[in-house]
């Protein structure tokens, strides 16, 4: 039997999907989709699916509204009315109620006995470490996809490029207000990668840890409270590493300089790169990846851990949030755990291993070896 081209095999596989695709694209189909028993639930399902995308920006402003108003740390205390809340936000009482009712809708609060409470989901906002100040600084990121298509097509100069200066190199003259800003959002949220990424990975057997881009010492301070024992550097820029900082271990030996311009220090036999790959592009990457290569002895282990794309199956959180945030940020990519694979094979480590993290959302891990 002669088989027929690979293109013509790809073309008639397709020609059903396609009849399909174009069959519920009918209006006529949707009509009948929607009354037909067999189909309507289905059909309900993807019109709800739609209409909360079309619906999400106002969830997103329901939600930073609540944050920035306070009222989930508010509710800790217990139930309130809206009299009560009123009193304490300044928001007229007819309209402090349709955001409330909103949030109940979304489930960030209960109502019950015209009073509300917080719900499992609100108090997650104070529980989780830094989600808070995350939400706060959205208003940013709102703002760069005010006209998407622009944003897409590249045409918008964007904040978040602005924002992070760091991130293009700029080592020297770095603002302290920047760095300030810059280190507190990150630390505020590494308490909750640094609590995964230590759940998915041991460092039992470390020796000496190098934090390479650790800011404050957020990471190191939580790998010092697990391993008490253990020998921790921290290299990063001068205007963002200080002895001073509370995070930050009193035993760890501080580097200040730049990985693009330095060579990192050695003796250490565990490097780490906690949401550093994903703030730069490839070249930077594939450079600082060689030169923790360089930096580690034979056998030495790499710890990579951050957002990560879903690769060839995209996902909510890298391919629809993460990936949209360092595009806007104009420098750096969100890469699936394969890209990075490549890059760290390219730099010479061999052994790399993607263990599992509990909320891939927060972060995801990858591990490598340097071998000869």
């Amino acid at each position: 039997m002669v088989s027929a081209p690979a293109g013509r095999r790809s073309a008639a596989l397709t020609r059903p999907s396609l009849a399909f695709t174009r069959l519920i694209a009918a209006p006529g189909f949707q009509k009948w989709a929607a009354r037909f028993p067999l189909t309507r639930r289905f059909a309900r399902k993807d019109g709800e699916a739609l209409f909360d995308l079309v619906s999400g920006f106002c969830h997103s402003q329901i939600l930073q509204a609540f944050v920035a108003l306070d009222l989930h740390t508010s509710l800790l205390d217990g139930a309130k009315s809206l009299d009560g809340l009123v009193a304490q936000t300044g928001i007229p009482a007819d309209r402090l109620e349709i955001l409330m009712r909103a949030a109940d809708a979304l489930g960030l609060v209960r109502t019950k006995r015209q009073a509300y409470i917080l719900s499992r989901k609100g108090a997650a906002l104070a529980g989780v470490p830094g989600l808070s100040e995350m939400i706060l600084h959205h208003d940013i990121l709102y703002r760069d996809l005010s006209d998407p298509v622009a944003f897409f097509k590249g045409e918008t100069e964007t904040e978040l490029a602005a924002l992070w200066p760091y991130v293009f190199g700029q080592a020297e003259d770095l603002p302290p207000e920047t760095a300030d800003r810059y280190s507190a959002l990150m630390s505020g949220s590494q308490a909750l990668v640094a609590e995964d990424t230590l759940r998915a990975v041991s460092l039992s057997d470390v020796q000496c840890l190098m934090d390479v881009g650790g800011g404050r010492g957020a990471f190191l301070s939580a790998v010092a409270k697990r391993y008490p024992r253990m020998e921790l550097k921290l290299f990063d820029l001068p205007g963002v590493v200080s002895d001073s900082d509370p995070d930050l271990p009193n035993t760890a030996d501080i580097h200040a300089g730049s990985f693009r311009e330095d060579a990192l220090p050695r003796g250490a036999d565990t490097i780490s790169l906690i949401r550093v790959l994903y703030d730069h592009p490839d070249e930077v990457v594939a450079d600082l990846l060689a030169k923790v290569h360089d930096a580690l002895p034979e056998t030495g282990r790499l710890l990579i851990s951050e957002p990560m794309s879903g690769g060839h199956k995209p996902e909510k959180a890298g391919d629809a949030y993460f990936a949209i945030y360092t595009l806007a940020m104009r420098t750096g990519r969100t890469r699936s755990a394969a890209q990075i694979t490549e890059l760290c094979r390219s730099a010479g480590f061999s052994d790399i291993q993607t263990p599992r993290a509990a909320r891939p959302f927060a972060t995801s891990c990858l591990t490598a070896v340097k071998q000869s």
